[in-house]
């Protein structure tokens, strides 16, 4: 039996491969195609003679590549380019993204004596490029009256939009370009009072009902919409900061924002399932107050470790960022406010062989977790040993890849009783970290938030913004955040930790065949990455 592919390994440090390339290449070229490509330094000629060598070529010594199978083995394997991590951990600043650059065609058209009308002969590519890279609000506002009828008041500030019924009787805003209002919409630039018109009031998106709300006087407002028709069936839920709580960047975002994010994902968990077991609940249509949220929470433990009949799992994810390129290609999630989208998994599904009328059986229903409890059973099974308890201490026990002592070696970036926040020492994204739970005092693990009690929340919700203001200290501006869940209930794989993961899609990482194949390609070491980040959270009070 092939052992199970990970670095993880039951003697607690983390095991990965090391290429050390050297090999002969025949040479089976026929001619040359020798050409000049222009001078050097404005003086000598630089021909191709290179690109065309006699004889086969004898590679003795070529970069050394670091080949590390993830922890998790459905997440593929991560290769590290010796001189490129080299490079990254003599100068620390290599690992950052430069700061929006100031763009202001207004301005430059004002310069060129050109008159700002001629935004309306720009080409469509064009006015998408300026919606999503400029910096100046004259800009963005021109483009948004562009990209849809806008109603104003007599001092021309907006008021709403324009709508039209359509033939099927749907009411939808009248645009006049819908990528550009939705580039344009979503570029932090853009005065607020035209972002609540275009996109935040509620309506304004569509007829999703309001089912939630959370409010902390001045200091936090967040709406929980209800997707009725979504692709993930039986209730998915959307917490959006308000329209009177403007967060288009996480470094508006406070810890206030955080709670209100992640109360009403906890709050919607805790009805669900209370209602399922048919736990008494609050009459009064209203948020659920902390204290009696836990008591909710309670019964669902008692209830659920009585009963064996179902093990649904919660499903919690988060897309920050948005970006349109040129082209038309939406480079990035669907909104650039700042939300949270969560919903429940069942068990199983109901199984169909053709015939949608008659069902043939069950199957299960996918729920990411799933695959971390496939993993630990397996590593258990050919291992003896308890994966998470080993993993845990392969993060403590970390050493260098490049065997350097005089450089920092700790993956972790923060961690306090309840939760840790570290990188992964095989990393999906080049900048992908991760917030696991730690076991209490006693032993125990918390599986999944149903499992954790008010403090370990808190935790999280800490390490969550935590690792936000540390990735976006480095620019990143995509972020794809997912939930690790334990199943609830007794059918949840003992000892699984509750785990999160922070995704950073970066400018030169797009995506392409090695990823398809989940071969990720990194330019720097993981313990290098944690120093950054934990410089990161030094400067945030």
């Amino acid at each position: 039996m092939n052992m199970i592919r990970t670095c993880v390994t039951p003697d607690k440090f983390f095991l990965y491969g090391l290429h050390k390339p050297a090999y002969t290449v025949s040479n089976l070229r026929a001619g040359k195609n020798v050409e000049r490509l222009g001078t050097i330094d404005g003086e000598s000629v630089m021909e191709n003679h290179v690109n065309f060598p006699d004889g086969s070529l004898n590679i003795g010594k070529a970069d050394w590549i670091f080949e590390i199978p993830n922890p998790f083995p459905f997440k593929g394997t991560t290769f590290i380019d010796q001189e490129w991590a080299e490079a990254s951990a003599r100068d620390y600043r290599r690992i950052r993204l430069p700061d929006y650059e100031p763009t202001s065609m207004s301005e430059s058209l004002r310069k060129a004596g050109v008159s700002a009308s001629f935004f309306s002969q720009l080409p469509s590519a064009v006015l998408l490029s300026l919606a999503t890279c400029s910096t100046d609000p004259q800009d963005l506002i021109q483009l948004a009256e562009m990209s849809c009828a806008i109603e104003k008041n007599e001092a021309g500030l907006p008021l709403g939009l324009q709508y039209r019924k359509k033939k099927n009787g749907r009411i939808r805003p009248v645009f006049q370009n819908h990528a550009l209002f939705e580039a344009v919409a979503n570029n932090v630039y853009l005065p607020d009072i035209y972002k609540r018109v275009m996109v935040l009031r509620p309506g304004a998106q569509g007829g999703s009902e309001i089912v939630g709300e959370w409010s902390n006087g001045h200091k936090s407002h967040v709406f929980e919409y209800l997707r009725r028709n979504s692709y993930i069936p039986g209730g998915h839920y959307a917490a959006n900061m308000a329209d009177d709580t403007v967060r288009y960047s996480i470094n508006n975002l406070s810890i206030d924002d955080i709670l209100g994010l992640r109360h009403l994902y906890y709050q919607r968990t805790f009805i669900r399932l209370a209602e399922q077991l048919g736990i008494d609940l609050p009459e009064k249509q209203e948020t659920v107050l902390p204290d009696e949220l836990e008591r909710i929470r309670l019964k669902i433990l008692q209830a659920m470790t009585a009963q064996d009949k179902t093990s649904p799992a919660t499903l919690w994810g988060w897309n920050f960022g948005f970006d349109y390129a040129p082209t038309g290609y939406r480079l990035h999630a669907s909104h650039q406010q700042i939300h949270q989208q969560y919903a429940m998994i069942p068990e199983n599904v109901t199984a169909y062989g053709g015939d949608p009328e008659n069902p043939c059986g069950e199957i299960p229903a996918f729920g990411c977790g799933d695959m971390v409890a496939e993993v630990m059973r397996h590593y258990r099974t050919q291992t003896g040993s308890d994966f998470f308890d080993d993993y845990i201490t392969c993060i403590h026990n970390n050493r260098r890849m490049d065997g350097r002592g005089d450089r920092e070696s700790s993956l972790v970036v923060w961690e306090d009783e309840h939760a840790m926040l570290f990188v992964p020492k095989a990393q999906t994204s080049q900048w992908e970290l991760q917030l696991m739970a730690k076991k209490d005092e006693r032993g125990n693990v918390v599986g999944n938030i149903v499992e954790a009690d008010p403090a370990t929340r808190a935790s999280f919700d800490r390490g969550i913004l935590l690792a936000q203001k540390s990735l976006a200290g480095l620019r990143a501006r995509m972020v794809t955040s997912i939930e690790y869940p334990k199943r609830i209930g007794r059918k949840g794989e003992p000892g699984q930790h509750l785990l999160y993961a922070f995704l950073p899609r970066l400018p030169q990482s797009p995506g392409a065949f090695s990823e398809a194949q989940l071969r990720f390609i990194n330019g720097h070491y993981p313990e290098d990455f944690a120093a950054v980040c934990r410089q990161q959270l030094l400067e945030i009070d």
